[in-house]
């Protein structure tokens, strides 16, 4: 048995004795977590979790909730095992108290599945977690749920569901719970990009930019640009995905963070223009970029593989 999942057991075991110390039940402070979590950077974050859970007690409700995100990031990472194994911790310990727990840990099991290829497995999961939200009033939880959905669901609900979550997020009057919207914006604009509705995904595209500058982070700024290039090169307007493609390398370079998908963006892009030669420095970069992701070369190696034909990669 590995050391870190045989902690987790032990942990396990000490949480839930009957002569535990009762629980202390303040909640993880939200703002800390805001600030802590990197998504782009989930090893980062989980060490950073680790540090603050030495300081808690074995017994503080705000120590499982930190648990769950400690999960998130592994399986961000792909180390599925490991989430499950510390979501058990969770749940051996929960024991029907802290509600807001309870939900954090019902989501975090069912992205670890869905990230695992499991949706069918996933959705029931994020379906629990929406309606115990909705009963505890956690407006933000329960937009959680609901936008896990519309990425779990089987694909004719898909956008219902996100429908659904932008429809919540829009009457809250929660300040947290409103910053949804530029996730929302981004992942319903996908969905209709898988539809073929290429003009509508770009008027949700254009949305979330706004919404992403509102809420900061110069790496999800990018991104929104990114996915309205790429809804650019759906609908044929080449030259305009080919202007913010090569203003975001530029910016790349400068930050000293090349993106793999924006030199694919631009092999895709002078490919369609008839320049293969102009294309395939972009897609040998693409390969060498996007090849380095562990999680890539397992999810989809076709893709890689043509990155390497296209890029003439020996």
């Amino acid at each position: 048995m590995r050391r870190e999942v045989r902690l987790l057991l032990v942990l396990a075991s000490v949480l839930a004795m009957p002569g535990a110390h009762a629980m202390n039940t303040a909640p993880l402070d939200t703002a800390w977590l805001d600030r802590t979590w990197d998504f782009n950077r989930p090893a980062e974050t989980e060490t950073r979790f680790r540090h603050e859970l030495e300081t808690l007690s074995t017994s503080a409700v705000a120590r499982l909730e930190l648990l769950t995100q400690i999960a998130r990031a592994q399986g961000l990472q792909r180390q599925f095992d490991a989430a499950h194994a510390t979501l058990d911790v969770v749940e051996k310990a929960l024991g029907g108290r802290a509600p807001r727990v309870a939900i954090r840990y019902l989501l975090e099991r069912g992205r670890v599945y869905n990230s695992s290829r499991q949706p069918e497995r996933a959705t029931p999961l994020f379906q629990q977690a929406l309606d115990k939200a909705r009963i505890a009033h956690e407006d933000f939880l329960a937009i959680d749920a609901a936008h896990m959905l519309g990425i779990a669901a089987a694909v004719d609900e898909r956008l219902r569901w996100n429908l659904e979550a932008l429809a919540m997020t829009e009457r809250t009057d929660d300040a947290r719970s409103k910053r949804w919207l530029a996730s929302l914006y981004n992942n319903i604009g996908w969905t209709y990009h898988e539809r073929g509705e290429y003009t509508t995904a770009l008027e949700y595209f254009e949305k979330a930019l706004p919404a992403w500058e509102a809420r900061g982070g110069v790496d999800n700024v990018r991104f929104a640009r990114w996915a309205i290039a790429r809804a650019y090169r759906s609908l044929g307007r080449y030259d305009d995905a080919l202007a913010i493609q090569r203003g975001l390398v530029v910016e790349g370079a400068e930050a000293g963070a090349p993106d793999g998908y924006v030199d694919e963006e631009l092999g895709e892009l002078l490919l369609a223009k008839g320049d293969p030669a102009a294309a395939r420095p972009h897609f040998a970069r693409a390969f060498e970029l996007l090849g380095a992701d562990a999680g890539l070369r397992q999810s989809e190696p076709e893709r890689l593989a043509r990155l390497k034909r296209l890029g003439g990669v020996e």
